[in-house]
């Protein structure tokens, strides 16, 4: 049987290609429209960010709309970065300034203080109204520099808990998808949808 169309939300090449290998058996994952304008993501919620796209693609292409957000929570930081990760930087922030940031925030906090956490919510919107919504969730800690080449955003400052000492840019993508906070929300939101066979 085919498998469902299922249209991206996101317009990151770096987030679109992650969620397309994480989705490859499941959907045919259909590009965001180019012509379609970014999403304000004004939400107070990882989880309302992500309806806020998802919602805003379905409604233009008709088809059901898959988007997340992500946000890293910083304990020394009272859970900062949180919904305010992409531009902690600033509203136009590269992810080199956003990792340059965290680190010069972070300096002068020994190894043991600098645990942190990224989260992860999957949200598909479907023209019907209805919505299937999964989380991830990936403990960790911020590491004192910048290591491997991986990935993107935080990668190469994150080290999960269970990577022993390597940040996720230090990891190929089958053994990151295997604990990433958006592996884990993918595949918990994958159980939920329904199949064509």
């Amino acid at each position: 049987m085919s498998r469902p169309q299922v249209v991206m939300a996101s317009a990151n090449p770096d987030k679109v290609a992650e969620i397309a290998v994480l989705m490859a058996d499941v959907a045919e994952i259909l590009p965001r429209p180019a012509e379609l304008p970014d999403v304000v993501e004004d939400a107070d919620t990882l989880e309302g960010n992500a309806r806020l796209k998802a919602h805003a693609v379905m409604q233009a292409t008709g088809l059901p709309a898959i988007a997340d957000d992500t946000g890293l929570e910083i304990d020394h930081l009272d859970g900062a970065p949180g919904v305010y990760t992409a531009r902690f930087a600033g509203e136009n922030a590269t992810y080199a300034d956003n990792v340059a940031k965290t680190l010069a925030v972070l300096s002068d906090v020994p190894p043991i203080h600098r645990t942190a956490r990224f989260r992860t919510v999957a949200l598909l919107a479907y023209a019907d109204g209805t919505e299937i919504v999964a989380h991830g969730v990936v403990e960790g800690s911020i590491a004192l520099r910048p290591a491997g080449d991986g990935g993107f955003g935080y990668d190469p400052i994150f080290m999960p808990e269970a990577a022993n000492g390597r940040t996720f840019a230090q990891m190929d993508s089958a053994s990151k998808h295997a604990l990433s906070h958006r592996g884990r929300a993918f595949r918990q939101l994958l159980q939920h949808m329904p199949r064509n066979d």
